[in-house]
């Protein structure tokens, strides 16, 4: 099985059954994968930040231009936004004993930054785990569209 790092603003979509796509230690970031079961096509976006103040859809680093980029690379690899299944991991607040976390709170504002784009498109999530102040690490299998969560110092588990 391949291990396919996904970078920090990064997003890959595969179609081949042997990828395993990883997302390590998502924060305040998010990690969003998408599976279409009958292309069996799979993608993962590594998320930073909630939105793009520009508009500029080209930088996947922000939610709201990733999960749109993220749905082009699926259609282009033969997936239907219709089958998708969306799931999403990360979101936390890292800086908890900080005054100024209040201030940032970036992982929630990427969560809502998500919901708002999915609600948008018409799109459900078929599951998230997000919020916490603990780093998370995913992974989504190309061949079954399993997705798995590990929280630092949990077990993995399914999703």
């Amino acid at each position: 099985m391949a291990s396919i790092n996904i970078g920090l603003g990064e997003l890959v979509v595969s179609k081949n059954p042997d990828d395993m796509l990883v997302a390590y230690g998502l924060g305040s970031c998010l990690g969003i994968g998408m599976y279409d079961p009958v292309a069996r096509t799979a993608g993962l976006l590594h998320a930073v930040l909630p939105e793009s103040a520009n508009g500029d859809r080209s930088n996947s680093k922000y939610v709201n231009c990733g999960i749109l980029n993220l749905i082009d690379g699926m259609l282009k690899a033969g997936a239907s936004q219709s089958r998708l299944l969306v799931r999403m991991v990360g979101g936390a607040n890292m800086l908890v004993s900080s005054s100024l976390s209040s201030m940032f709170e970036i992982g929630s504002r990427n969560i809502t930054s998500a919901h708002l784009t999915f609600q948008k498109l018409n799109m459900r999530l078929s599951a998230e785990e997000v919020g916490g102040n603990v780093g998370r690490t995913v992974r989504l299998y190309v061949i079954s569209g399993k997705m798995t969560v590990r929280m630092v110092g949990g077990v993995e588990h399914d999703i």
